[in-house]
């Protein structure tokens, strides 16, 4: 059970662990807000700061999450540099075991393939990455992500969908 948990948790990127950290520090502060008394002039001051900084900390939520900008429609491509060279600082490439001789991926197709793995979700991506480039099965996956392997399943089947619409 540990071994699985540290498992999961080492295949977080470091967004997602700033995500679960301010989600963490806001929902702190909103339980701070929600004991404050209005009726003491210095708790009424409080309100007004905490309020403010629960309502930075959800626009840098959301700005991690969508990556880009709360509010804009659309940015300039579709993903953040930073989600882009999260990927590519996992080394996943070396990690993809081809049975042919091996050649060196160019930066164009390197590029390529981290917009197609930034088209699934963060789970997609992870089960999707354990089947097809580590060779894991759907039970050892499941057995490492604490989850069902019909879900497990579910995210390859809706990875390998989202990847052929995308080269399509």
């Amino acid at each position: 059970m540990k071994e699985a948990a540290r498992l999961n948790s080492e295949a977080k990127t470091w967004v997602e662990t700033l995500i679960e950290e301010y989600s963490i520090g806001k929902k702190a502060l909103e339980e701070y807000k929600e004991s404050l008394n209005l009726d003491i002039p210095e708790d009424k001051e409080d309100y007004k700061i905490v309020s403010e900084m629960i309502s930075d900390m959800q626009y840098a939520l959301d700005w991690m999450k969508k990556g880009r900008r709360p509010g804009n429609r659309r940015g300039i491509d579709r993903r953040s540099v930073y989600q882009r060279t999260s990927l590519m600082d996992m080394d996943i490439f070396p990690e993809i075991n081809l049975q042919q001789p091996k050649r060196i991926l160019s930066d164009e197709e390197k590029l390529k393939i981290v917009d197609v793995l930034m088209e699934l979700s963060a789970r997609e991506r992870q089960c999707y990455l354990m089947h097809m480039a580590q060779g894991k099965s759907y039970a050892q996956i499941s057995a490492i992500l604490e989850i069902s392997r019909r879900t497990v399943q579910q995210y390859v089947e809706r990875a390998k969908k989202k990847v052929k619409n995308f080269a399509a």
